[in-house]
């Protein structure tokens, strides 16, 4: 309800603002220009259908969704070669490393001050509850006759394998190219807000869970949007939210947390065994097979292999990383140095600050998706019989994501100096990945090889969790007889994303994964005096020693 009153005006006016010319084009490719102009190939069918979509649907959103609010800049030359774009935003950097001005994309701002507004309505949850969110996670408070499907420890590490990913490689490693090390500093920040956005929506998630007739959880935003508002009297608002929400949730589930991994698990397989190069069908059967043993089991196999993948591909990179850190161990107060001095000092000069800033804010908001409501989904599932305990967990999300695997990955190319090389052209993700990559590999000669495994495990583990996501969502709008029916269909997507290239159906459900946030907030906002009230009595409790540890935990 609220969205369709703001949409058509922020419509209008985004659209006098994007260039005829549409979403911005990569300066290295843009380079190429200068080349001879050869003959075009025709566009095939599939071409041709991509390119409309981008034009009569992707454009449009994007224009909405990433209305630049830094108004006052909109006349610098760099604004109209460059405008805000989805791949720019959601994959990690496609404007001008030149570029001086500030973009300030709505959906970035939401995200924000919507973890601003719950660290501080919930007196910093993310700070105080930090200890004990650990202890609940190591099942010290675990009772197994509660119901749930996941325990805790599965419901993180499968929340986790969803946000843990290409981003934490790719995507800081350009945004500290770009925004330079000062844009660690703010995804630091950001990260540590979004610890309180998370708490908030897994909390909603497991108080209006339910259960369907064979035992499985049915949770989520699509639940808390509907029951959440009904019990307030907004039944209508919050049963158009949920919808909202479900639909946009089933599209990412198809692009972004499907067809993008396939695709670039594919690039990567490539560059290491050649043999697969023109053989993409046959990578993409092998992966929807690994996919298919895993998402037909549920919930519970889930979360088993992602409780058994997410430590292992986390450990393996941080360790390496901790191992880049020790050989530059000298550079590493400088680099401190130049991301706390370049936070509020950078080299973009003026406006610069804003600039890195809001790099920083962009980066931890895509990769650890505190806000967007997706991990409530998977939170939901949790065996307990306590929202605010599972919101505690979920909390760590952000902390592990953002502020220590993200962190690395900015640390790692700061003291090795490779963020200060121009990027390659190509696919920004890839060009992402390439420059961490060199970052690794200027110590250890061998990590490419390392890399392109942890890029295949990131890619499959995120898969398998966007496909309960998108299942869940499935399931809210035809009913629990539907899910199989969207299991085969995501199968097929992870086909197609190893075969095609289809640009504009990858960005539109990005747009999709990222609007998100805005029926997932609007709605937590109107349901935080519940979330207060829940967690006041948690916390009494706790501190008077109610809550006991439990006698069958491990």
């Amino acid at each position: 309800m609220a969205r369709s009153r703001i949409g058509p005006g922020l419509l209008a006016v985004a659209l006098l603002l994007v260039p005829a010319s549409g979403l911005a084009q990569d300066p290295q490719v843009g380079a190429a220009a200068e080349a001879p102009a050869a003959e075009p190939e025709p566009a095939s069918g599939v071409e041709a259908i991509d390119a409309a979509f981008g034009d009569l649907v992707v454009k449009p959103l994007d224009a909405v969704l990433f209305f630049d609010l830094a108004f006052w800049d909109n006349d610098d030359p760099a604004y109209a070669e460059h405008p805000a774009a989805v791949r720019w935003l959601a994959q990690g950097a496609l404007a001008a490393s030149e570029h001086r001005g500030v973009n300030l994309p709505f959906i970035v701002l939401w995200l924000v001050l919507g973890a601003l507004f719950f660290t501080l309505r919930f007196t910093f949850i993310n700070v105080r509850g930090f200890w004990h969110a650990i202890q609940i996670t190591r099942g010290k408070y675990d009772r197994h006759d509660h119901e749930g499907e996941v325990s805790h420890f599965q419901a993180l590490a499968s929340a986790l394998s969803a946000t843990v990913g290409l981003g934490n490689i790719a995507g800081v490693a350009l945004a500290v190219s770009m925004g330079g090390p000062g844009a660690v500093f703010w995804m630091v920040v950001a990260g540590f807000l979004g610890m309180s956005s998370k708490f908030a929506e897994c909390t909603l998630g497991q108080m209006y869970r339910t259960m369907d007739d064979k035992g499985n959880v049915l949770g989520g935003p699509m639940r808390y949007l509907s029951g959440g508002l009904a019990k307030i009297g907004r039944a209508r608002l919050g049963r158009g939210l949920a919808i909202l929400f479900a639909v946009m949730c089933i599209g990412g589930s198809f692009g972004g947390g499907n067809m993008f991994q396939a695709n670039q698990a594919f690039a990567q397989t490539a560059r290491v065994i050649p043999w697969f190069a023109d053989k993409s069908w046959l990578f993409g059967l092998l992966v929807a097979a690994l996919v298919g043993l895993v998402i037909l089991g549920g919930i519970k196999r889930i979360g088993q292999v992602a409780g058994t993948i997410v430590p292992v591909m986390c450990g393996v990179y941080l360790v390496a990383g901790i191992a880049i850190l020790v050989v530059h161990a000298d550079a590493i107060p400088d680099a401190f140095g130049k991301i706390i001095g370049e936070a509020f000092s950078p080299r973009a000069g003026l406006g610069g600050v804003l600039g890195v800033l809001v790099t920083g804010f962009r980066r931890a908001a895509f990769s650890n998706e505190a806000g967007i409501g997706s991990a409530s989904i998977a939170h939901s599932a949790a065996t307990t019989d306590e929202p605010v305990s599972e919101g505690l967990v979920a909390l760590l999300e952000p902390f592990i994501d953002t502020i220590v695997i993200c962190t690395m990955t900015g640390l790692v190319v700061v003291v090795t100096g490779e963020y200060l090389n121009t990027p390659e052209a190509g696919d920004s993700t890839m060009r992402g990945v390439l420059m961490t990559s060199a970052a690794f590999e200027s110590v250890f000669e061998w990590f490419p090889n390392v890399l392109a495994a942890a890029v295949f495990l990131f890619a499959f583990s995120t898969m398998i969790s966007w496909s309960y996501y998108g299942e869940r969502s499935f399931v809210y709008l035809f009913g629990s007889g539907a899910s199989v029916v969207y299991r085969v269909l995501f199968l097929c997507f992870v086909v197609l994303g190893a075969v095609l290239k289809l640009g504009s159906v990858l960005d539109f459900s990005d747009l999709m994964v990222l609007g998100m946030a805005f029926p997932n907030i609007l709605g937590m906002l109107l349901l935080q005096g519940q979330v207060h009230e829940k967690l006041a009595d948690y916390w009494r409790r706790y501190q008077s020693g109610a809550l006991e540890p439990s006698a069958d935990a491990d």
